[in-house]
């Protein structure tokens, strides 16, 4: 499948294909559909999101949840 915008992966169309079979499961996996229907039940913002820590949900915000809490992502 080819997108008309360039990825950051650049996988083979076999690859590529794995890949969403995973991405799709992982997604589809009990804890995420937990994760999914709490998030529902909460509610998102536009100022916030919403961080599953263990057995709870934090709203943090989002330049720290998507900055790795100031550490940065290269190196996630």
């Amino acid at each position: 499948m080819r997108t008309p915008f360039k990825l950051k992966q650049q996988l083979s169309p076999k690859a590529s294909a794995a890949k969403a079979r995973r991405d799709k499961a992982a997604a589809m996996s009990p804890a995420r559909k937990r994760k999914k229907a709490q998030n529902q039940r909460l509610g998102q913002r536009s100022d916030s999101d919403l961080h599953h820590t263990g057995s709870t949900v934090k709203r943090v915000s989002i330049k720290n949840n998507r900055g790795n809490f100031g550490n940065g992502t290269k190196n996630e």
